[in-house]
C-alpha cells in the first residue's frame, strides 16, 4: 500500500510571509493540548494560535485562549456558552460554542492543526481541516483508526500534510523518512506493558479504575491509559500505522519495552534495523510534528544510557491481555471492523470506569460486539464520513446493548 500520509508530511514546512506560524489547537484542554500550548509559549514570537476548542472545560479553555493571545475559542458544550463570553468579554477573541463551531474552528486559515480530540468527535473538525490542506497534527487515533482510507483519500485529494504524534508513528515517521518503501521488511511499535505487565490472570482480574490509571511511563488522558493497561492502545496504534506506512497487516508487529524508550523500530532488507529513542514525553512527537521538516527546541529529558543501564524487551502476553489479538483481527477484516472496534472499546471503557464492568470484561465486550456486527451484517466497506458516523452509532447501540444484557 502507499505511505499516502508519509509523503504528504514529508514536504517543508509551511509558514506566512513573516516566519511566524499560525496554529489551531482542537482539544487545547487534553493532555497533548496542553503540551502543544506549552511548546509554542516558549516561543510567542515564532507562532500564532488562530483557535482553540474544549469540550467542557470553560474554565481553562479560555484561561489558555488568553494567555496565548488566540483569535477564536470554541467550547463543545453549548450550555457553556455564556459563561465563555463572559470569560472573555473585553479581550477581543471571538466566542462561539458546539459541534458546528469547533469544524469551523478546525477549518479557520492555519500553517498547522493540532488534531488532539478524544473519540468519534474529533472526526469531523480533523476531516474539516485536512479539507483546507492544512497540516495535520494527528493525535486523534479515529481519523485513521475509523476512518482509515477515507480519511487518506480525503488527504491526498486536497494536498494536505499528515503528521503522527503518537511517539510510536513518530518514531517510524523518522525512521523511514526517504526510504524506498521495497526495502522495509517489518515495523515495530513499543509497547510500556501497562500498570499490570507482570500481574498474573488472576489479579489483573480484580484490578480497580485506580489500579489501571497509574500507568508506569506515561502522564495520559483516563479513557487513553486504560486502553494502554489493556493493550487495546497498541492495537489501534497496529491499524492507524497500517494506514500510515508502506506494509502490509503481516509487517506489523508489536514488543513489550517497560523503559518506553525506544519508541519504535523499522527493520530493512540488508538486515539494518532503525529506531528512534526519546524520553516518555509526548511534547519530543509533538515538537517534530509542529517544526517538521526542521526541529524545534524541548524542554523534554535527555537520555542517558548509562545511567539506564539496560533496556528491556518482551513479547506481548495475548492470553492475559486479548485486546491486543481482538484489535489486530479487525484491522486484518478491515472495512468497518476497525471503526466497530474503537466504538465499542469506548464504550467497555467508559463501563469499567464506572464500575460496571471487571477489566477482563473489556476486550470480552469488544470481541462480543464484533461478532454481533459481523451477525447483523453491519462490517462492511465505508466510503464516506457519513458512512463512518452511522457504523459508530450503530456499534455504540449494540455495544450498549450487549453490555445491559450482561448486567
Amino acid at each position: 500500500m502507499e505511505a499516502a500520509g508519509h509523503d504528504q508530511a514529508a514536504g517543508a514546512a509551511r509558514t506566512n510571509g513573516s516566519g511566524i506560524r499560525t496554529i489551531t489547537v482542537l482539544g487545547a484542554t487534553g493532555s497533548i493540548g496542553a503540551s502543544t500550548l506549552d511548546l509554542i509559549g516558549r516561543d510567542p514570537d515564532r507562532y500564532e494560535v488562530v483557535a482553540l476548542t474544549a469540550q467542557s472545560n470553560v474554565a481553562a479553555l479560555a484561561n489558555l485562549a488568553i494567555h496565548h493571545r488566540a483569535r477564536v475559542a470554541v467550547i463543545g458544550d453549548p450550555a457553556k456558552y455564556a459563561e465563555l463570553s463572559e470569560r472573555l468579554y473585553g479581550t477581543g477573541i471571538s466566542a462561539a460554542s458546539g459541534p458546528d463551531a469547533i469544524a469551523a474552528a478546525a477549518a479557520e486559515p492555519a500553517d498547522c492543526v493540532m488534531a488532539a480530540i478524544v473519540g468519534a468527535a474529533g472526526l469531523r473538525p480533523t476531516f474539516e481541516a485536512a479539507r483546507k490542506g492544512r497540516r495535520v497534527a494527528l493525535a486523534n487515533k479515529e481519523c485513521l483508526v475509523s476512518a482509515g482510507q477515507v480519511f487518506l483519500d480525503c488527504v491526498a485529494k486536497s494536498g494536505a500534510e499528515l503528521l503522527p504524534v503518537d511517539s510510536e508513528h513518530s518514531g517510524v515517521f523518522q525512521a523511514i523518512a526517504g526510504a524506498d518503501a521495497r526495502t522495509v521488511e517489518t515495523i515495530t511499535l513499543t509497547a510500556s506493558g501497562g500498570p499490570f505487565r507482570s500481574w498474573p490472570k488472576e489479579r489483573i482480574a480484580a484490578a480497580t479504575p485506580e489500579m489501571a490509571l497509574r500507568h508506569p511511563n506515561w502522564s495520559m488522558g483516563r479513557k487513553i491509559t486504560i486502553d494502554s493497561a489493556t493493550l487495546m492502545n497498541k492495537g489501534l496504534e497496529l491499524i492507524e500505522a497500517f494506514h500510515l506506512f508502506p506494509v502490509t497487516a503481516e509487517q506489523l508487529k508489536v514488543v513489550v519495552h517497560p523503559q518506553s524508550i525506544v519508541h519504535a523500530l523499522v527493520a530493512y532488507a540488508d538486515g539494518s534495523v532503525l529506531a528512534q529513542l526519546a524520553a516518555p514525553d509526548m511534547r519530543t512527537p509533538i515538537a517534530l510534528s509542529l517544526s517538521w521538516p526542521a526541529r524545534m527546541a524541548a524542554p523534554t529529558a535527555r537520555l542517558d544510557l548509562v545511567a539506564l543501564g539496560q533496556l528491556t524487551f518482551e513479547a506481548p502476553d495475548e492470553d492475559r491481555f486479548p485486546a491486543l489479538r481482538v484489535a489486530r483481527e479487525a484491522m486484518v477484516a478491515g472495512g468497518s471492523a476497525p471503526a466497530i472496534l474503537n466504538a465499542a472499546n469506548e464504550i467497555a471503557v467508559d463501563a469499567f470506569l464506572a464500575r460496571r464492568i471487571a477489566f477482563p470484561e473489556i476486550a470480552a465486550l469488544v470481541a462480543s460486539t464484533l461478532d454481533a456486527a459481523a451477525a447483523a451484517g453491519i462490517i462492511t466497506e465505508l466510503t464516506t464520513l457519513e458512512d463512518i458516523l452511522h457504523v459508530d452509532a450503530e456499534a455504540r447501540r449494540l455495544a450498549a446493548a450487549i453490555l445491559d444484557d450482561t448486567l
